[in-house]
């Protein structure tokens, strides 16, 4: 096993002869803020689990992630800023890491490491953007940047589509704990990212009943308005999170891996509301202090002291390189980190008080954070020690400071954001090692009447497929000429059943008649704590097979229409499905 491994450095105990490497398990929150927990002071809620991971291990003061989601994840993944990996949206393919980089799964998954991710993987869906092509042995959950319904919702497990069973964090957590188990011989790694409390908000009625119109002491203080419902429903949520943790250590005690493994909790950004974060400015979607500071806590019973606390500024670019150090393996791939491990500092064997700087971008914005100071995105200096709200701007008042982030950020952007974000990228089809190419709705193009059933192209659907000019495309790559069976996700009515359907790609093509109906309700409505916006409902889409067909290699446009309609619509579509036959 350890011919497999870097280089060990001598503070590194299971470098002796049949010493075994540590396991990782690593929790990601989604949607959760800094001070979602009473680990930060947080009196609302209560989340010893969590908390407990702080008082066995290490808790670090300062650590930033994204202000988004796939973003932070690709960043965990790689070691390197999320522009570098062509990371630049979190939906319609925008969230793919590039094929070029290489992932912490890889390195795990090359030093003999089991790997399995049990949850939300929201850098691509189609392989080998999908969570198996990038070092995953096992992978059950969904790809997408949020789900509809969180109790028994449709989900995947290595390409095919599965049911959930009960509620989404309890069901992934139950798949987290099987492999766990499975792998106990070790060593394994375990990725288990949540898709709480991310919206809609949902929780089962024994996390909510004591938060159902509770008076909540700590409260936001900014000038926005916090919405009280929509917090109870997060703060209940996350205490279905701390329950959820709290089965996983005690897993790990049951099987006696408690002392062999790291256990890593974070979150991807910061709160998706305005509530209670220990008085800082901006929440999700900000590159202000509030959008990116997140929780993190690393334990490791026997190396890292209990209760230390890591006041050193840290991002999720120095992840990878930490836990691949501290298992003795090698991380760095093709493409050079930008984070940096902060092992021997976890270890207690060094300190580390470089002035270092870490940069906060989305959609343009830049901000850059020093061990005392943040430069906001609109070239205003901060004291981050002293003014946590960002209210007093100092960068008159130091101007050789916030000269020198400013050209910081100035050099950033030219290295990094350089030729970004433009994205050519087609959605890829056709792989030996993984026949299965699901294209959703998210990733699909209406036209005509078409339209998507909400806002947000994550978990949406076509509807409104009226016309016979109407059409859904799909700009794909097939990677292997051959025969390929196609499949449509769909709902219909009685009343419309009859349309003539056609799936083209080239001069390939496929037609059929619709003529079973499937006219299901809309589900989600009835969990949901408070209105959602913005985010579709789903229904139970059934498969309509419309046969094999031969498709050439390379890129164009698969396309969607209709030759007769039957009634006043053709079908909703959620989904197309192509299948390389063997």
């Amino acid at each position: 096993m350890l011919a497999a491994c870097a280089i060990m450095p001598d503070y590194l105990a299971f470098g002796a002869p049949n010493a075994r490497q540590p396991n990782i398990v690593i929790i990601l929150a989604d949607d959760q803020g800094w001070g979602d927990l009473s680990v930060s002071g947080n009196t609302n809620l209560s989340t010893p689990s969590i908390d407990s991971l702080a008082r066995d291990g290490a808790k670090f003061d300062r650590f930033f992630v994204c202000p988004v989601c796939s973003p932070t994840r690709a960043e965990f993944l790689t070691g390197r800023y999320h522009p570098r990996g062509g990371v630049w949206s979190t939906s319609t393919g925008g969230e793919r890491l590039d094929l070029d980089e290489r992932t912490i799964a890889d390195a795990f998954r090359d030093a003999g490491y089991a790997t399995g991710i049990f949850g939300k993987w929201h850098n691509g869906t189609q392989y080998p953007y999908h969570p198996l092509g990038r070092g995953f042995d096992e992978f059950f959950g969904f790809c997408s940047g949020h789900w509809g319904n969180y109790f028994g919702p449709p989900l995947e497990h290595n390409g095919r589509t599965v049911r959930g069973n009960g509620f989404i964090a309890d069901d992934l957590t139950d798949r987290a704990l099987a492999f766990v188990e499975k792998h106990r011989a070790g060593p394994f790694f375990c990725y288990l990212p949540f898709n709480t409390p991310h919206s809609p908000m949902q929780v089962p009625d024994r996390f909510y009943e004591r938060f159902r119109g509770a008076k909540l002491p700590m409260r936001y203080s900014g000038t926005q308005h916090e919405e009280l419902d929509m917090t109870r429903a997060a703060l209940a949520m996350c205490e279905n999170i701390d329950w959820n943790v709290g089965r996983v250590l005690a897993k790990l005690e049951e099987l006696k891996l408690a002392d062999n493994t790291i256990v890593v909790y974070f979150s991807d950004n910061g709160p998706n509301s305005w509530r209670w974060n220990g008085g800082m400015k901006g929440r999700k979607g900000s590159t202000d202090e509030g959008g990116v500071r997140s929780p993190l806590m690393v334990r490791w019973n026997g190396h890292i002291k209990p209760g230390a606390r890591i006041t050193q500024i840290a991002g999720a670019i120095d992840l990878a390189p930490t836990l691949a150090e501290l298992a003795g393996i090698a991380m760095a791939g093709k493409q050079p980190l930008d984070g940096k491990s902060l092992a021997p500092v976890l270890l207690g064997v060094a300190a580390d008080n470089a002035d270092r700087m870490l940069f906060s971008h989305w959609n343009g914005a830049v901000s850059v954070r020093n061990q005392q100071y943040r430069l906001d995105a609109h070239d205003k200096l901060f004291d981050m020690t002293a003014d946590a709200g960002q209210t007093q701007d100092l960068a008159q008042r130091h101007p050789d400071i916030a000269s020198k982030l400013s050209q910081a950020v100035s050099d950033w952007k030219r290295e990094v954001l350089g030729g970004y974000p433009p994205d050519n990228r087609p959605f890829t089809v056709g792989y030996r090692e993984f026949p299965i190419a699901q294209l959703p709705a998210r990733d699909g193009v209406p036209h005509g009447n078409v339209r998507r059933s909400a806002r947000a192209p994550n978990c949406s659907f076509f509807k409104n497929w009226t016309g016979l000019d109407d059409s859904m495309t799909w700009d794909i790559e097939v990677n292997t000429a051959g025969k390929y069976e196609a499949t449509i996700y769909y709902t219909c009515p009685t009343k419309d059943v009859g349309s003539t359907i056609e799936l083209s790609f080239g001069e390939s093509r496929l037609q059929t008649t619709v003529s079973v109906a499937n006219d299901p309700p809309q589900v989600g409505a009835e969990h949901d704590r408070v209105p959602r916006v913005g985010e579709s409902y789903m229904k139970d889409f059934k498969p309509l097979n419309l046969g094999v067909f031969q498709l050439r290699t390379g890129r164009g446009l698969l396309t969607l229409r209709a030759l007769e309609i039957g009634g006043a619509q053709v079908m909703d579509v959620r989904s197309v499905v192509l299948t390389l036959q063997e």
